[in-house]
């Protein structure tokens, strides 16, 4: 998918849309102005072509997260009745950054990691059947539920604490 080149502007926009990114963060990760992100949207400009290749990266790992989080799923339910999870989403990017320093160079931005718990979510619905409900980190809550619990931070410990929450 990543080599796909040449997108028109509608194209772009849509691509740009379908990862949740706006065109200021759009400008962000191509180090190029948001002026120009704008033009490529309205078909004054040609697009970018290491811009669009970037976001075709970025729309490849999400999928790449998609497909390999679904088969640990379908792999947890096979024998298991329940059919019920939750995934921990960031509301702000300093929550993502801080709890998701792994993620940071392939999803820099938390609209990135959210749109790919959002694509996990359908994709759990319609191929298997499994209800993935996004649950918010709230800080204080997160805190009350591991002291409680005697946990440290951990994804874990967001998984274990996400569950309570639906």
């Amino acid at each position: 998918m990543a080599k796909d080149v040449g997108y028109n502007a509608l194209e772009m926009q849509y691509l740009r849309l379908s990862l949740a990114l706006s065109t200021a963060q759009v400008a962000e990760l191509g180090k190029i102005s948001e002026a120009d992100v704008i033009a490529w949207e309205s078909g004054e400009k040609p697009v970018s072509i290491p811009v669009q290749k970037k976001l075709l990266a970025i729309d490849e790992t999400i999928e790449m997260q998609v497909l390999n989080t679904c088969d640990g799923i379908e792999a947890l339910f096979e024998k298991e009745p329940k059919r019920r999870l939750s995934f921990v989403v960031y509301p702000t990017q300093a929550l993502y950054a801080q709890y998701n320093s792994e993620f940071l160079g392939a999803l820099p931005f938390s609209e990135l990691y959210n749109t790919s718990a959002w694509r996990i979510k359908k994709e759990c619905k319609l191929m298997q059947e499994v209800d993935v409900t996004l649950v918010p980190l709230s800080m204080e809550s997160y805190k009350i539920f591991r002291e409680k619990e005697g946990l440290k931070e951990s994804p874990d410990s967001r998984a274990k604490w996400a569950a309570t929450q639906i």
